[in-house]
């Protein structure tokens, strides 16, 4: 059985920021994961209870970010920001000294990575981006504004899960029932009876507001800073966000990055599914 341990950690700006540990210190590089915008370290309870196991087990960290599961709603929705949660992270990793970690990043959480790219790339081993990388598609962004602006309230969780799939389902056809309840108890939580979505609704209204009608600016400066450490990024075979060709120019910058296909998923992939455990333990482990 692989322990696991609640941290709540108090930030600059007095949140309480929720992060759970896995696995044992056994001297290595432990693992950090970042999940995206409206999402939790739920999202990564399958892969860190994976790559915490074994005769390669690793001791992994996942953050849920201010506004989202656990964590601290933040009473000024403008420090919503990816630069704030950037810092979140340091302030997280200092709190458990850890001083240099491989991490890997799911959508905002990858953006979250470029970020830390300049301000505290000392602390970066590897990276994992999850379906993100330095340009953003103006399809994906717009197709997460419509589906933050139409989301039901659930009366269950098997109803919740339907929703999901009713959203996402062209984009996963590699997903079966269980994980799309899965996914429906990780976004969900219970309160009182009511089930609702795991984040502060400031976010979504936030990401709502945005002015995506015009590409955004890109990255790379900020890739181009990861080129002396190892990086693999992870696409959604039917992503709207991360397109191939961006993939194909962020091979073409960094000579060594690992790129693999996600089959059967979208934006953003889970990790658990599939080959890919095996494929970011193999990376991790390079």
């Amino acid at each position: 059985m692989v322990a696991r341990i609640d941290h709540f950690i108090t930030n600059a700006d007095g949140l309480a920021l929720h992060a759970r540990e896995y696995g044992a210190d056994n001297g290595g590089i432990p693992v950090v994961c970042l999940p995206g915008l409206t999402r939790n370290l739920l999202d990564f309870e399958a892969l860190a209870l994976l790559l915490s196991e074994g005769p390669s087990a690793r001791r992994v960290l996942s953050l849920s970010s201010r506004g989202r599961g656990l964590s601290d709603h933040d009473p000024d929705p403008s420090r919503y920001t990816i630069p704030v949660e950037a810092a979140d992270v340091i302030a997280v990793l200092d709190r458990l000294e850890i001083d240099r970690a491989a991490f890997i990043g799911t959508s905002r959480g990858g953006l979250i990575l470029h970020v830390l790219a300049i301000t505290h790339a000392g602390r970066i081993e590897r990276v994992v981006l999850n379906d993100v990388g330095p340009v953003l598609e103006l399809e994906g962004l717009q197709q997460i504004q419509a589906y933050l602006g139409g989301r039901a309230t659930p009366r269950d969780f098997d109803e919740a899960a339907a929703i999901l799939r009713d959203i996402h389902g062209e984009d996963f056809p590699a997903l079966d029932d269980r994980d799309w309840t899965d996914m429906a108890q990780a976004l969900y939580r219970q309160t009182e009876g009511q089930i609702s979505a795991d984040y502060d609704p400031a976010i979504a209204d936030q990401f709502r507001s945005a002015d995506f009608s015009q590409s955004l600016p890109d990255l790379w400066p900020q890739f181009d800073l990861l080129a002396e450490k190892p990086v693999m990024v992870v696409r959604g075979e039917h992503s709207r966000l991360l397109s191939k060709e961006t993939v194909d120019d962020m091979a073409r910058r960094h000579a060594g990055l690992v790129a693999v296909e996600a089959k059967g998923q979208g934006h953003a992939p889970l990790l658990h599914l599939g080959t890919l455990p095996s494929a970011i333990r193999r990376f991790l482990e390079s």
